[in-house]
């Protein structure tokens, strides 16, 4: 029998950093948070209030990359936010490809009648559900 693992999903970003949760039974992700970011870094507090509700077995974070798979300075920013991850929670943590998810997330959150504004609307905890669903599917 497959033990059911519980994970979070950040969608790392400077101003806003988006939380969803979903497990390995459905493959089913849903958006959980928005953080709010100083220069790409959150209040702590509330991550750890966030990992201590959900307990997950391990923590996967968007891998901003370009469209060509190549390393940006948003991806290496990111890649430092997963360490950081896993250095104060002592949990696993892995980077996930988010290329196209910006684009997907303004497409479901059109379809759900938001009005484009995502300045004030932001949709990022949408994005973060949509890079876990798309990591667990590829994990079958």
């Amino acid at each position: 029998m497959t033990k059911v693992s519980t994970l979070l999903c950040f969608d790392f970003g400077l101003s806003n950093i988006g939380v969803a949760v979903g497990n390995t039974l459905t493959k089913e992700a849903r958006p959980l948070a928005i953080l709010g970011a100083q220069n790409g870094k959150p209040n702590w507090d509330k991550v750890s209030a966030l990992v201590n509700e959900w307990l997950p077995n391990a923590v996967i974070v968007g891998n901003p990359i370009n469209e060509g798979g190549e390393s940006t300075d948003l991806s290496a920013r990111a890649a430092r936010f997963a360490r950081q991850l896993e250095g104060r929670f002592q949990l696993r943590v892995e980077l996930h490809d988010e290329r196209f998810t910006s684009k997907e997330a303004k497409s479901r959150a059109k379809d759900a009648g938001h009005g484009g504004d995502y300045a004030t609307a932001p949709i990022d905890d949408l994005a973060a559900a949509i890079i876990l669903e798309s990591y667990l599917t590829s994990e079958t």
